[in-house]
Formats: structure tokens, sequence, C-alpha cells
């Protein structure tokens, strides 16, 4: 992990360099997501309300809408983009694509405090659990291949649409998204499947044991 890496901040954690109210927004915005996740588990997702997670937070419901404009919203906000962006743009570029992509991966897992991941775990399992949520992957995976087909042709100097960078980043996000599932992230899978990738994916029969 590279020293800009490693000092990189979860977007939920305030900087010393931040002013006042860039910290004290932050923090609500963490406030409010954090009662949020802890209401979902206690009663359901279908069943709390903005309301509830306003007056856990200590907020206005009005004050909720100035930072999400939905319920939906504040479960599928990604904080670690920023993160993951800042971290794939600082490999080393004569990594190959995917190997890039996985040191990314684990750096950007590496930089959490144990709250976040924790955060984030809840986060995931929330999404691939609720049906409510679950609706809406696709429309995360099109936002996911848009993002990673961005990263990748600025990394070989290709257009971002490209017919060969959308394929490769459309099967890399549908790759990746068997280790995101019921229980969270396993990042023991990440590397099983970009070694899988890099191996050309082959498939044959089970051999008898």
């Amino acid at each position: 992990m590279s020293a800009d890496s490693k000092t990189q901040a979860h977007p939920g954690a305030a900087s010393p360099r931040m002013g006042l109210r860039e910290r004290k927004k932050l923090r609500t915005r963490r406030t409010i997501r954090t009662e949020a996740l802890k209401l979902f588990g206690q009663q359901g997702y279908s069943s709390t309300t903005i309301d509830q997670i306003a007056e856990a937070a200590d907020i206005s419901p009005s004050t909720f809408f100035r930072y999400f404009p939905s319920k939906e919203q504040l479960v599928l906000a990604d904080d670690l983009d920023p993160i993951m962006i800042h971290a794939i743009e600082s490999q080393p570029a004569e990594l190959a694509p995917l190997a890039a992509f996985r040191k990314a991966m684990h750096d950007t897992f590496a930089a959490l405090d144990p709250q976040d991941w924790q955060f984030e775990q809840d986060r995931m399992r929330l999404i691939y659990n609720e049906p409510e949520l679950r609706s809406v992957i696709m429309q995360e995976t099109e936002r996911n291949v848009d993002l990673i087909a961005g990263l990748l042709a600025r990394r070989i100097g290709r257009p971002p649409d490209d017919f060969e960078v959308r394929a490769f980043s459309g099967a890399m996000i549908g790759a990746m998204m068997t280790a995101f599932g019921r229980e969270g992230l396993d990042l023991a899978k990440v590397d099983r499947i970009v070694e899988f990738m890099e191996a050309g994916m082959p498939l044959g029969p089970v051999e008898p044991s």
C-alpha cells in the first residue's frame, strides 16, 4: 500500500484538514447512517420510517433530506468510491488491470478501521437480504460498470465506451459480485476470482474423487 492510500481517510471519518463546518456535516451524515442501520437491524428496513431515523439521529426530517434524497439512497450511497478510485489510480502502471484492481480492493478495505469495516459489511448484507433493496442491484451494477470502465480506460489509454473496455468491466463486476453476498464481503473470494479470470476462466467437468 502506498503512503497516500494509507493516509486516505474514509469519507465517514473527519480529517483534521477539514474545516469545522465540514467536519460537523460529515459527523451528522455518519450518525444518520449509523442510527438508520441500527433501526433496520432492530425492526426491519420496511418498518423503519425516515421520521424514526431522524429522531434517533437527533435531527429533523428536513435535515435528513438535506443529506439523503430517500431512505433507499441512505443505504445505497457508497462512501468507498472515492477511496477505491484513489487506490486504483495509485497502482503502478506496470500492473495488469486485474492485479491493479485486486490490490486496490485490498488496500481500500485494509485502510478501514473496524467500525467502518463493520458498517460496510452491515450495509452490504442489508442490500443483499432486503427484497426492497435487491431490486436496485441492477442499477448499482450498471453504475459500477461505468465507474470501472472509466478507470480502466484512463489506465490503458482507450475510450470508456470501447467495446472491449466495457466487456472487461462488465465481466469483472459480474464476477466480483460473487464475493459479495448475504454475509457481506469475502476478500478471500476476491483473490480467487482474480486468479480465475487471469487464467482465462477455464471450466471443465469436475474430476472424480
